[in-house]
């Protein structure tokens, strides 16, 4: 996926944009870049993060940056920020995207004589595709409207002008831009949980559509929000930082909330309710509340030297990282019966192997329920790490082996308490080795989130949507 941040101020901004920046690391792993502007001249850095972290990358050249006003990425797509000299000026952009049309969006500014200059791995870099559309337009409002009109899939920005920073969201507002204020500042950001600690407020959710100017002492609208949102529901789930919030929903309280509400309806028995760390822990907590039974800590997360294990390009390193930064407490497991809480289930390749180790270390029953309702689609509008290929998703290799066609009858297997669906859970039940397997429903997953139905995209679960 990837995430933004972009700060303008009435004095330096180095230290916020780095470390507003690094607040957004746990939404990628592949590619960080920082630039800021001064007295008319950008500067720029840009460094790969698949072996090393943001904050090892920057900090040395921190003192670099000059200027009041920057924007920085962590990305999981190409290089950014991209430079663009056009006549609308001078500017820089990052982008959160996916494009699904790039390739024909490539012919089509090619046939009209532009050139592209950045490549990655012998593709052109999406976000320098999004800023010639741009340039395209008489302004940057114009313009910024032609991308939303010309690419499938998503697209929310920050470019960096010397008037000020432009915050644009995805004209579905499927992935949040969040508005901080500070004395002599504004911020903008992927991700509120950046802001507390660099004493900015929330200010402001940017609507889907919408496209706002910053300057040091004011936001300005440059286009109103669209009516109509289809906010990515993933982002609860698992993508979100615990204290964010996005249109004003908080994650925990989400996550808190779906364990409450599966236990309710759970006659399971068992000894305590424990998560897999660390997504699974505000479900696991709601769910022990909601149980009446104790909550503890079975399996702890070895943080000092083992990253995220979902976003790793390679898959045999991302199992290993998943399997050696979990570590069970074989005395808290010896002999119980447990309720795990996890966030969801992709490829199962991780949980069947989590599974096998508790059994391993002595549990005596196995009973996992996800904040998730079963992934049946690979997302067409976010680039997700866990937006795999269907053809990699547990439940449709599920489908397959039950069917011999993966893609017969998906809504029935989207329906909690069909046939089908139930056929599906038993299956991946016995396949992963589990004592019982249940998945929130979407009804109770958008109901923890709070917004209206209409206003949530649940397209992974069952392919619902207003487009």
């Amino acid at each position: 996926m990837g995430g933004f941040f972009g700060t303008i101020s009435t004095s330096a901004c180095a230290t916020d944009l780095f470390y507003g920046t690094d607040y957004n690391s746990h939404l990628g792993t592949r590619k960080g870049g920082m630039a800021t502007l001064h007295e008319g001249v950008f500067k720029r850095s840009i460094h790969n993060l698949e072996n090393s972290y943001f904050r090892l990358r920057f900090e040395a050249e921190l003192d670099k940056f000059k200027g009041n006003s920057g924007i920085g990425i962590i990305s999981d797509t190409d290089p950014q920020p991209i430079f663009i000299s056009s006549h609308l000026g001078k500017y820089a952009i990052v982008t959160v995207a996916k494009v699904n049309n790039l390739d024909e969006l490539e012919k089509e500014l090619l046939d009209k004589g532009s050139h592209f200059t950045e490549f990655n791995s012998g593709k052109i870099n999406q976000t320098e595709l999004i800023a010639l559309l741009i340039s395209q337009g008489k302004s940057f409002k114009e313009g910024i409207e032609l991308v939303y009109d010309k690419i499938q899939g998503s697209c929310s920005m920050l470019i960096l002008t010397e008037s000020g920073i432009i915050a644009a969201r995805d004209k579905w507002g499927r992935t949040p831009v969040i508005v901080g204020k500070k004395e002599g500042a504004y911020a903008v950001s992927s991700e509120p949980c950046s802001f507390p600690n660099l004493d900015f407020e929330i200010e402001y959710n940017v609507g889907p559509g919408e496209i706002v100017l910053l300057t040091a002492d004011k936001m300005e609208q440059l286009r109103k929000p669209n009516k109509k949102m289809q906010v990515c529901s993933f982002l609860w789930v698992y993508y979100g930082y615990p204290v964010s919030d996005y249109e004003g929903i908080n994650v925990d309280a989400v996550r808190y909330a779906s364990g409450v509400t599966m236990s309710k309806k759970d006659d399971i028995e068992a000894d305590y309710v424990s998560a897999i760390p660390d997504s699974g822990i505000g479900m696991g907590l709601g769910y022990a509340e909601g149980k009446g039974i104790p909550y503890r800590r079975a399996i702890i997360k070895y943080t000092p030297t083992w990253p995220r294990s979902f976003t790793p390009a390679n898959q045999i390193v991302r199992d290993l990282v998943a399997k050696m930064k979990l570590i069970p407490n074989r005395d808290i497991l010896r002999d119980k019966r447990v309720i795990f809480c996890d966030d969801s289930i992709v490829r199962g390749t991780q949980l069947h192997d989590n599974v096998n180790i508790l059994y391993g270390y002595g549990a005596k029953e196995v009973h996992i329920r996800l904040g998730s309702p079963p992934i049946l689609h690979s997302c067409p509008f976010v680039g997700f790490s866990a937006s795999k290929s269907h053809l990699e998703l547990i439940t449709r290799r599920t489908i397959k082996e039950l069917e011999g066609d993966d893609s017969k009858d998906l809504d029935k297997y989207a329906t909690a308490g069909s046939e089908q669906y139930c056929n599906m859970i038993e299956y991946i039940r016995k396949k992963l080795n589990i004592t019982t397997l249940k998945f929130i429903t979407v009804e109770d997953l958008v109901e923890s989130i709070g917004l209206p139905k209409e206003c949530v995209c649940t397209y992974c679960y069952n392919a619902a949507t207003i487009e």
